[in-house]
């Protein structure tokens, strides 16, 4: 139950070949392959671009920034260090 056997597929293409005609089922076979391809070299196109994005996002994740080693204080060691120097 729920396969498709080969009368499922021929039932189905008397039922369109009886709803088309003759002359447009190739025609509607050809279009049918088009987009098929259409859609392949789509797909492919988009995969490159992901591989591409991937392959960006590794190496911006390698390089590391280069960090200035200035001293910093904090607002409480500023406020000792006036108190040191005023006292």
């Amino acid at each position: 139950m729920g396969d498709l056997q080969p009368w499922h597929i021929i039932v189905i293409l008397v039922v369109l070949f009886l709803l088309f005609g003759a002359k447009k089922m190739p025609d509607m076979a050809r279009s049918v392959g088009q987009s098929l391809r259409i859609f392949k070299s789509e797909m492919r196109q988009s995969q490159k671009e992901t591989e591409e994005v991937a392959k960006q996002a590794n190496d911006a994740a390698r390089v590391t920034p280069a960090v200035e080693n200035t001293p910093t204080t904090s607002a409480a060691d500023q406020a000792q260090q006036k108190q040191n120097s005023a006292g």
